[in-house]
């Protein structure tokens, strides 16, 4: 089926992993690294309107599929998403760059935002980490579907990484100092 795009699409694999070298968008300068203990708090978006272009690392980017984008994890990454408006978790192949938005740490593609139950926000918070999934969850991602469904985090859970991440926005705005 790829030979029938020109070569215009990479195949859809795990391997090579890229890093890539530093590159700058819109005067910001980013540093792609593997980074095993990535986790981070952050708004995500999401994009869909893009489908059958170009990701990143050269696949056919599929609006459906559980995938993202993020600015310097390699490509492509496994990572462990949590919406703290719903409590959902999955687990997404990163396999693009971006977003490029002050403020957003991922972008989730169609798929992922529904999954995670935030489709109908253009932005929503969440929890992101770097893990790495058994190999039968790896190959239905690489196929655009889900991987085995996570349990939801608990209201106690979502209530802790709420107040986290509204700490760390309001310290980095110079409005207040943490909570002790």
């Amino acid at each position: 089926m790829l030979s029938a795009c020109g070569g215009r699409y990479a195949p859809v694999s795990d391997m090579p992993v890229r890093i890539g070298k530093p590159y700058s968008v819109r005067g910001v300068t980013y540093v792609p690294a593997a980074d095993p203990t990535y986790d981070m708090l952050g708004m995500a978006s999401w994009y869909g309107s893009e489908s059958g272009d170009r990701t990143a690392n050269g696949e056919r980017f599929r609006a459906k599929a559980i995938a993202g984008a993020h600015t310097t994890l390699p490509l492509p990454s496994y990572v462990e998403v949590t919406a703290l408006d719903t409590g959902r978790v999955i687990v997404l192949r990163v396999n693009d760059r971006g977003p490029f938005a002050p403020g957003r740490i991922i972008d989730l593609s169609r798929g992922a935002a529904e999954l995670l139950g935030v489709r109908a926000q253009g932005q929503a918070a969440v929890r992101v980490r770097v893990i790495d999934p058994p190999d039968a969850d790896k190959a239905r991602l690489r196929a655009g579907k889900a991987a085995t469904r996570r349990p939801d985090v608990t209201p106690a859970v979502r209530a802790n990484l709420r107040a986290q991440l509204d700490d760390g926005l309001r310290a980095m705005a110079g409005l207040t100092s943490p909570r002790p």
